[in-house]
């Protein structure tokens, strides 16, 4: 518990802060708020692959399968 403490920092920076959306088919989409697509100005989007790491921002697209994440509710 002690070395979890250590890694993780007091305050968040810009990058690690999304904006969480809800897609049309109930599935929670990420953006990031802070980086954007150079030519379109399409933000950049959270995603994983088939083997469950991340892929970079730029290639994730919100209609694609790897970018939608089953939400959890709170009881």
């Amino acid at each position: 518990m002690i070395l979890a403490s250590c890694l993780l920092p007091d305050v968040f920076t810009p990058e690690c802060k999304f904006k969480e959306s809800v897609f049309e088919n109930y599935y929670v989409i990420y953006s990031s708020t802070l980086y954007r697509q150079q030519e379109s100005g399409r933000a950049w989007f959270l995603g994983l692959n088939k083997e469950g790491q991340i892929m970079k921002g730029n290639r994730v697209k919100k209609t694609k399968p790897s970018s939608h994440f089953v939400p959890k509710p709170i009881e």
